[in-house]
């Protein structure tokens, strides 16, 4: 399963992705970024993380103004997991 980076302060959208059976780790520190297929950020503070800058194999989510949910749906999204 693929492996999601998530800010820490998302902690419902860990959840949410868990449930799914993602591998999630939490972003605390720019390098935690690196060997994951997608990351979410809250965008409130951009590029705080300096994930915009790191070099991943996938796609940067700002989950800003976004349901767990909604964010779980962009990721399949991202990822070609459509449900």
């Amino acid at each position: 399963m693929a492996k999601i980076g998530v800010e820490q302060s998302l902690t419902d959208v860990q959840q949410e992705l868990q449930s799914m059976g993602y591998d999630v780790v939490q972003l605390k520190q720019e390098q935690d970024a690196q060997g994951c297929d997608c990351c979410v950020i809250t965008g409130q503070d951009q590029n705080v993380m300096g994930v915009q800058d790191a070099e991943i194999k996938g796609s940067v989510i700002n989950a800003h103004g976004m349901t767990a949910q909604e964010v779980c749906q962009v990721v399949e999204e991202k990822l070609g997991h459509q449900q």
